[in-house]
């Protein structure tokens, strides 16, 4: 059984036991959460699915860098920007 939930603007194909990086959680490590968002469960549209996820950690992507340059302007800037994100595994989907 697979479903596709939103998580934070994007959208994650997911089974039960996957384990995927999504933007971070307010929850705290190694506590079960509820997504509400599912937007199909083997490839049906439902609105009473419900998916459980577990929060294993919670980290930065590797580091973007910003770099901006005018030419013969002497104008540079350079900037780094990591991403929060949470780590969660799929515990239940409930169709």
């Amino acid at each position: 059984m697979y479903s596709i939930i939103e998580q934070g603007a994007k959208q994650y194909m997911c089974t039960v036991g996957k384990v995927i990086q999504v933007e971070k959680v307010d929850c705290p490590v190694g506590e079960e959460f509820i997504i509400p968002n599912v937007l199909l469960v083997d490839g049906k549209q439902s609105s009473s699915s419900i998916v459980k996820a577990k929060v294993l950690a919670h980290t930065k992507t590797d580091k973007v860098i910003i770099f901006k340059k005018k030419r013969r302007h002497n104008y540079r800037r350079k900037k780094g920007h990591r991403q929060n994100i949470s780590v969660i595994k799929i515990t239940e989907i409930q169709a």
